[in-house]
């Protein structure tokens, strides 16, 4: 993947840049149509305003003044031409601090609505590729200010080039000469400016991957999370010397272009006001006092139109530098928002018979990032059985339970559920099998009911929270609280949120699972976090889940698997036993072996002999 987004860098030409900045029109357009409308209205006023006064309003002066007209003709005119500007003046006000606030904000809402709506159907793992994770939060970076920049910005300039026909039109009237100045604001914006652009793009792009260092360094020095352990340990160094190095290399990135953009940015403003500003006001003199080509209304005219014709030149090639500087970063917004899943959450199919049967592994084989996790796999789960998947860190025992939810799929190999490929299967409602919980579960910043719950109605909710409550032995402890399981976790929304301990939370995701209504129930590492008195009883009522569901769980601990129907003994990805805890301790294998050394360490014994089966 990081490949890929690097060709799709060096191949963004500018019809790309274009084709983004397009592609961030019709999304507004799609969302907001209002702020369309009114952003061409703005400019159609905007320039309006230009043309007429400089071309029209200093004419009709100017004439009047040089034919002697009455006062009062000329401030008539003045007076209606103060009214429509008052008029219009009003509208653009209107527009900048009502309408474009307004508009933006819900143009904010629909875009992230998108992105969010995205992010949750791409497969998991883009949230472990680096490379595609950099590319979301360049996607989410400021993207509606990017998107009304582009829209301002392509509108600006359409209607900048209309109006600057109509003053070229003007000036040509008075002198064909004088338009060979308008060259120069042309090299000054498109090519130096250009230039400029896409030097500051490119620092942006390779400061990304520090900036997210210093965010994550700044974000725990003020969350909660690593607050205990900054305290009392040496890691606000470790902290420290990230954001130091991150830092130092912001700054290497931004020497690096420095010079490049200040060189540009000299000859940008050198051809676009100096050559065309002194230029044609020294033209203009020469052919007034040397030559007398011209007349001084015709030279108060001409300057007055060449001023106007500079300043529309420059905010049309403003505005097209602005188009072109957004548009390479809406590439990002865009490569995101047309990323093709490749396990896509809204994958629709074959809605499966809630009655589980059986679940089976078929020579499945999965790799990660190059490196194989489970190789040739073959398991079965029957109705009603209790499954435990053991082994070492690393065994794949996790990876086993994200391909069975589909959160990935295997390279090779066929997962089985009621004997049909869970790829035929509509991938919601095929989750909706299972109910699981985590190792790295994580509770969220709402209240212990609506954490347990996770989105699910019923009627009686909250006597099942209670209940799911009471099963992972942790009902007291929420109940003791003021507004029991109304409770907010964390601190972050609320001071009086409830902060749990590591253990304490756990019992709360397993609740999750409790409550959930599932043919099969899944528990990655539920007890990780107990001591051996409350892991006992946790598992005392998981095994109780079991008489009326199917059950799988991961343990590390193997005392807690013995009164499991099948025990599945893995080592680096590949299955090496499978039977009862007294069928695999007859054989004296590698579970055997396992559970006798956890055996001595946890009585404190020395001698295998001693440890019972």
């Amino acid at each position: 993947m990081a490949g890929e987004e690097k060709k799709k860098k060096k191949k963004l030409s500018f019809a790309a840049t274009m084709s983004n900045s397009w592609f961030a029109m019709k999304l507004a357009a799609g969302i907001c149509p209002g702020i369309i409308v009114h952003s061409v209205l703005l400019w159609i006023v905007g320039h309006s305003e230009w043309v007429f006064f400089d071309g029209v309003f200093m004419k009709v002066i100017v004439n009047a003044l040089s034919e002697g007209r009455g006062f009062k003709s000329i401030l008539t005119f003045i007076v209606i031409c103060g009214a429509v500007f008052c008029i219009l003046s009003i509208y653009t006000g209107y527009v900048e601090e009502v309408v474009y606030p307004l508009k933006t904000n819900r143009l904010y809402g629909g875009i992230y609505k998108k992105l969010y709506a995205k992010a949750k159907n791409v497969e998991l793992a883009c949230y472990e590729d680096p490379d595609f994770y950099n590319r979301y939060t360049m996607a989410m970076d400021g993207a509606e200010e990017k998107i009304v920049a582009v829209i301002r910005g392509m509108i600006g300039a359409t209607v900048g080039i209309v109006a600057s026909v109509s003053v070229f039109y003007m000036m040509y009237e008075i002198d064909h000469y004088a338009m060979l100045f308008i060259i120069s604001p042309l090299v000054g914006n498109f090519l130096f400016g250009n230039l400029k652009n896409k030097y500051e793009f490119k620092r942006y792009t390779e400061q990304a991957p520090y900036d997210k260092v210093l965010n994550y360094v700044s974000r725990m020095m003020y969350l909660p999370d690593g607050a205990k352990e900054i305290r009392l340990s040496n890691v606000f160094a470790l902290l420290q010397k990230q954001y130091g190095e991150a830092t130092e290399k912001n700054v290497k990135v931004a020497r690096k272009y420095a010079f490049r953009n200040a060189h540009m940015n000299f000859w940008r403003i050198t051809f676009t006001f100096t050559v065309i500003f002194e230029g044609v006001l020294l033209y203009a003199i020469y052919r007034n006092r040397v030559t007398g080509s011209i007349t001084l209304a015709e030279l108060t005219i001409m300057t007055s139109l060449m001023v106007a014709m500079t300043w529309i030149l420059i905010r049309v090639f403003e505005n097209v530098m602005e188009v072109l500087k957004n548009g390479m970063f809406i590439n990002n917004l865009r490569g995101f928002l047309e990323y093709e899943e490749k396990l896509p959450e809204d994958h629709d199919g074959e809605i499966p018979d809630p009655d589980f049967r059986s679940l089976e592994f078929k020579n499945v084989s999965f790799s990660y990032k190059d490196k194989k996790i489970i190789q040739d796999l073959s398991f079965k789960i029957n109705k009603g059985e209790i499954a435990a998947l053991v082994g070492h860190n690393g065994a794949g025992k996790t990876t086993i339970i994200k391909l069975m939810l589909r959160l990935y799929d295997p390279d090779s190999g066929t997962i089985l559920y009621n004997g049909k490929d869970i790829k035929t299967y509509n991938l919601k409602a095929y989750r909706d099998i299972f109910a699981t919980t985590f190792q790295d579960f994580k509770l969220f910043g709402m209240t212990v009911r609506e954490n347990i719950l996770m989105g699910r109605e019923y009627e009686n909710d909250g006597e099942l929270v209670r209940e799911a409550l009471k099963k992972a032995d942790v009902l007291e402890r929420i109940e003791a609280m003021d507004d029991g399981i109304d409770t907010v976790m964390t601190k972050e929304f609320d001071e009086d949120g409830c902060v749990l301990s590591g253990g304490e939370s756990q019992k709360v995701a397993v609740a999750r699972t409790f409550l959930k209504e599932a043919p099969m129930k899944i528990f990655d590492e539920p007890s990780s976090a107990l001591d051996p008195i409350a892991e006992y009883e946790l598992f005392d009522s998981i095994i109780g889940e079991g008489t009326d569901h199917t059950m799988l769980f991961i343990s590390h601990r193997l005392s807690s698997v013995k009164n499991c129907d099948k025990v599945f003994m893995l080592e680096k990805g590949t299955l090496i036993e499978e039977g009862t805890h007294r069928e695999l301790m007859e054989k004296n294998g590698s579970y055997a072996a396992m559970y006798r050394k956890q055996a001595m360490n946890y009585l404190a014994i020395e001698n295998e002999e001693e440890v019972m089966a």
